[in-house]
């Protein structure tokens, strides 16, 4: 996108996300236009129909006749003059139409939010049908930019470039992107400043000790978070894959960065906290990543928790205290694991043994030798839902020893707001 102006840089950006984000309800909508499955045909008209529709529905300020004429002529670019008229007629159709297309799925949510309908159904029986349609309407909006920064100077050079920050909500080094392209300034270019949400951020402000490990770092951003804020502290990174080492090394310019599998750590030390933000679904960050939602499938859930499971039962052997995060809305990630991991497992601060924990009971609410962290975090997420989906929603906000997490996790939030002022 670099050799683009930064107006169609930004219409490109809009297209591609848009076009994902309302995949399966653009193609419905082509679908009874032309009476045959989209699937049908080629993948360049399929493409050009889909950018066309987008168009038309959702943004206003491109005139039909030029979405039309531009759907036509990028399907002729391709090399398939002959679908040149089919594209034509279809988007003349919906340009007529747009009233009528935009009410014609409401009542069914997965239509309505073009999501698959095996994940509607699921987060309808876990959530229920409110929460999942506020899930839905968030995974459809354009998400905000947060950077996160603590140098003064770097504020002042992103204001004289045109880029309008306001203070996020929890954290004190984070500023959300009010206007302008971040991407485009100085400062980043020279990454002297990263691009991270909130809640990630949140989750690495977390880890506190003199030895820490963060298990699967990449890109870095929790990683860099934690010597910043433990200085003294020996940090060390690792990944699985390589390439996304070299990445994070060049990104955050750690020393202790190195591939491994976390599975099996090539320590011999217990280290005073391990970050783990584990490999998942992804289902809590849709709205930055819609491309997930039709990638995904029901089997890839199990699959992903084991190697959870598998994953924190290693570091537990290697940890005073665990941050444990994920991306997932889906319990199979976050509760279950939870509980497979501390059952009958001994603490490794007190050597006493965890009892057996069961779906639903009180229990699960506070694990203070490893997890504690993990559900302050979930805590914060409930109770700030503007913040990014990284920190699981809460399902059992009323059991009664939430009251000993809500005080834990009142003394994080006022700590951080103390860093604000």
């Amino acid at each position: 996108l670099a050799p683009l102006s930064p107006s169609n840089r930004g219409l490109t950006t809009e297209l591609v996300m848009g076009v994902l984000r309302w995949q399966q309800r653009l193609d419905q909508l082509v679908e009874s236009a032309t009476g045959k499955s989209i699937e049908k045909f080629d993948i360049e008209v399929k493409l050009a129909l889909r950018i066309g529709a987008y168009q038309l529905l959702y943004l206003d300020r491109i005139p039909a006749r030029a979405a039309v004429h531009e759907s036509v002529e990028l399907v002729k670019l391709h090399g398939k003059r002959s679908a040149a008229p089919l594209i034509n007629a279809v988007l003349r159709k919906l340009s007529r139409e747009t009233a009528s297309a935009s009410q014609r799925f409401d009542g069914d949510l997965a239509r309505t939010y073009s999501h698959p309908a095996w994940l509607i159904e699921r987060w309808t029986k876990h959530y229920g049908a409110e929460a999942t349609r506020a899930i839905c309407e968030h995974n459809q909006q354009r998400p905000q930019t947060t950077i996160r920064t603590s140098s003064p100077e770097v504020l002042e050079e992103l204001a004289n470039e045109g880029i309008t920050l306001k203070p996020a909500s929890l954290v004190a080094n984070a500023r959300h992107v009010i206007a302008g392209d971040i991407t485009q300034t100085h400062v980043y270019q020279q990454r002297r400043l990263a691009v991270q949400d909130e809640a990630s951020q949140l989750v690495a402000l977390l880890a506190q000790g003199k030895t820490i490990l963060d298990c699967c770092a990449a890109p870095g951003g929790k990683s860099a978070i934690a010597a910043e804020q433990n200085p003294s502290a020996l940090v060390v990174s690792m990944d699985l894959h390589l390439h996304r080492v070299r990445l994070m090394r060049t990104l955050t310019g750690l020393e202790n960065v190195l591939t491994a599998d976390a599975r099996h750590l090539p320590f011999n030390r217990q280290f005073d906290c391990i970050i783990a933000d584990l490999p998942c679904t992804g289902t809590g960050t849709l709205a930055r990543n819609p491309e997930i939602k039709w990638r995904l499938q029901p089997h890839d859930l199990p699959r992903l928790a084991q190697l959870q499971f598998e994953i924190l039962s290693s570091v537990a052997k290697q940890a005073k205290k665990i941050v444990y995060s994920t991306c997932s809305l889906e319990f199979e990630e976050g509760e279950d694991v939870i509980i497979r991991t501390a059952d009958c497992r001994t603490c490794p601060t007190t050597g006493t043994s965890t009892p057996s924990l069961q779906p639903g009971s009180e229990q699960q609410l506070f694990l203070k030798w490893a997890f504690s962290a993990f559900l302050q975090v979930r805590w914060m997420r409930r109770k700030y839902p503007d913040s990014d989906s990284r920190a699981h929603l809460l399902r059992r906000p009323r059991c009664s020893p939430a009251a000993t997490l809500l005080e834990q996790s009142c003394l994080l939030h006022r700590a951080i707001a103390g860093r604000r002022s």
